[in-house]
């Protein structure tokens, strides 16, 4: 049985600058750009209470938090501390998968340092954090990545959460559907529709009738509703592109996908900021309701430098496809990708274009 556990730092960006200011701790602060149309990195759990999250459009947290303290990122203090985090996780393990500069998977199934335990390792873990780097981190420890990534998130901020192999089949009974990894807002109102709205009504569904509603999807959703996760921790994998990918409760005309794709530009452009990425290449990926698939992609002379510009040209992809101008579509999907030199962030799982074909 293997041992995985999931680093998720707390509010890791907004509580650096707290740490290092200390006029700022206990005051809701937001990290991002100044400008109307940029969007929120992250948000300190005193902004949290406002409703301000990470990927909200600026505009929006400024009127949901008029109080709150604007801090422009500052990457290279970021990744200074994740530098010295990550250094904390090699002591104990070296199968250390980054997920991004905040969070990480580690196995520990092999146990290297006289801790016997994972729990123990993962509160070894939280203590050297808090005492070498003075943030604080969540962690969830469980048999493989999915549950472990999902425990993580328990008991945030600062905690800790364990799901034991006996304990597997009733923690995900009761557990709400969308914690699912991938379920979106849009996968839920199918899910919705068909009377699914825990994990455990998900497991009432033969796999072949979760392939045919999702397609290859299906068969991980079969296999994660009864917490089954074979992926290993990779540490060596490279982040080749971030994207976004939905199947729709209804056909969608091509003016709909349209304003799908701004909403997803919005939040791809918050992760590529978070992560300190610039992408050369625009790809949008179309089904329509007979399963015909098909992508499209521009690398421009200029690189995208707002969501609004990943919106522009992935909606101006829309007029490159073959399908019929009035043809509805089942999924749609939008990415970047070709990174700037050195932007590449290890990778923890497909992208989504390539998990829900």
């Amino acid at each position: 049985m293997r041992k995985i556990i999931h680093i998720d730092m707390d509010a890791f960006y907004a509580s650096v600058e707290q740490r290092d200011d200390p006029s700022l701790k206990g005051r809701p602060v937001i990290v991002g750009w100044a400008g109307e149309r940029s969007v929120v990195c992250a948000a300190s759990y005193e902004a949290r209470k406002f409703g301000v999250y990470s990927a909200m459009a600026a505009s929006r947290a400024r009127r949901l938090c008029p109080e709150g303290v604007w801090i422009t990122p500052d990457f290279e203090r970021y990744r200074a501390a994740s530098r010295k985090i990550r250094e904390i996780f090699e002591r104990h393990t070296p199968l250390v998968e980054p997920l991004s500069l905040d969070e990480a998977y580690l196995d520990v199934t092999q146990e290297l340092t006289g801790i016997p335990t994972a729990t123990e390792t993962a509160e070894k873990i939280r203590s050297e954090i808090r005492e070498e780097t003075n943030l604080t981190a969540s962690a969830g420890v469980a048999p493989n990545k999915f549950l472990a990534k999902i425990a993580s998130d328990w008991r945030k901020p600062d905690g800790l959460f364990v799901i034991r192999p006996h304990q597997i089949e009733k923690f995900l009974v009761s557990l709400p559907v969308r914690k699912i990894p991938g379920v979106g807002k849009a996968t839920e109102a199918i899910m919705t529709e068909m009377g699914i709205a825990t994990v455990g009504d998900l497991q009432r569904f033969e796999q072949q009738a979760l392939i045919h509603r999702f397609g290859k999807w299906g068969t991980r959703l079969w296999e994660l509703a009864r917490g089954i996760d074979e992926s290993p921790v990779e540490p060596s994998r490279k982040r080749k592109s971030w994207s976004s990918e939905n199947t729709f409760s209804k056909d969608i005309t091509r003016d709909e996908v349209a304003e799908w794709i701004r909403e997803q530009a919005t939040s791809l452009w918050a992760s590529l900021s978070k992560n300190a990425m610039r992408g050369r290449t625009v790809t949008v990926k179309l089904r329509t309701p007979d399963f015909k698939t098909a992508t499209r992609q521009v690398t421009p002379a200029e690189l995208p430098a707002s969501g609004e510009e990943i919106a522009t040209l992935a909606i101006s992809l829309l007029e490159k496809f073959d399908f019929k101008p009035d043809a509805k579509y089942r999924l749609a999907g939008v990415g970047v990708s070709n990174f700037l030199d050195g932007d590449e962030e290890e990778e923890p799982e497909p992208t989504l274009f390539s998990e829900a074909q």
